[in-house]
């Protein structure tokens, strides 16, 4: 028996990934998987690790390049409701970890609570964003985390409380395969205030980044002390173009993937900027872009 056999209502097979991906781009899944509860979700974990198949999250696909080739692995994607719920209780907020970053950030500004604002216009969803602890020099999401709920690959359910977890630089030590939810602490504040700093964080955002039209990603994490586009640009490698991948024009560190992009025009672009930065500051950079 398969999993599309097991499960036919939640798996398809040989599924495109590029429509699930902000780049467009990226081969077709062995099986792709939408569960509409925790229980199903426990119950393809199960069977997945049974029959040694793979497993892979997909979120919001925001800073994901899947390759070109078939991906022989269960990709699951959590967008029922089941998933995605923002609760607001107190000062605190449950979201899951299927739901869109901007939608828990909309509800906080509504709720008047503050410690989510700064974030406006980063993308991807809430499980995505406390797993990479997404943010910059305005603040990181993991300083309004108080638990995160998790599934581990046996379907096993337990809270890792904040005393727990490690959070780095656009990254944290939660290893297991599936957030569920994750609980914020949040400070009350007028709404019109956090909706004034919401939209300074928008602008300030928007204009350090590629134009919104187009798709594009983000290579490399900043090294200590500088900008990653600062770099590559004193490398003169300003927008560097492989096949139909380029360097953005607004930001050196973001590839717009043009019309005809392939995954591997966009890996080549990669390693052609991190060598020639390396060659030319004596800096390695490390990459930030996730790669299936």
């Amino acid at each position: 028996m398969s999993l599309a056999q097991r499960f036919p209502e939640i798996v398809r097979c040989r599924e495109p990934l590029a429509p699930y991906t902000h780049l467009r781009i990226g081969g077709v899944a062995d099986y792709f998987v939408q569960p509409r509860s925790v229980d199903e979700l426990r119950d393809v974990l199960l069977a997945c690790r049974q029959w040694h198949i793979p497993i892979r999250m997909l979120g919001g696909g925001y800073n994901l390049l899947v390759r070109d080739d078939p991906i022989a692995a269960a990709v699951i994607r959590l967008t029922a409701p089941a998933f995605t719920t923002v609760q607001v209780q107190g000062k605190q907020i449950r979201a899951g970890g299927g739901g869109s970053l901007w939608q828990l950030i909309a509800a906080s500004v509504r709720a008047g609570l503050a410690g989510l604002e700064t974030l406006v216009g980063l993308r991807g969803t809430v499980g995505g964003s406390v797993r990479c602890n997404v943010g910059d020099r305005t603040g990181e999401i993991a300083t309004v985390v108080r638990e995160v709920t998790v599934m581990t690959e046996d379907g096993t359910i337990h809270q890792r409380q904040r005393g727990d977890l490690r959070f780095a630089e656009h990254s944290s030590d939660i290893d297991e395969p599936v957030i569920l939810s994750v609980l914020f602490e949040l400070e009350t504040e007028q709404p019109t205030t956090i909706l004034q700093r919401m939209r300074k964080a928008w602008i300030v955002r928007k204009a350090q980044e590629p134009w919104t039209f187009q798709a594009a990603v983000r290579l490399f994490r900043n090294p200590p002390g500088t900008q990653a586009s600062t770099l590559i640009d004193r490398a003169g490698l300003a927008k560097t173009r492989v096949g139909c991948a380029e360097l953005s024009e607004r930001n050196s560190n973001y590839v717009v993937a043009h019309p005809g992009t392939t995954a591997a025009d966009i890996l080549k672009l990669l390693e052609l900027v991190r060598s020639q930065v390396k060659a030319r500051t004596g800096v390695w950079l490390e990459q930030e872009l996730h790669v299936w």
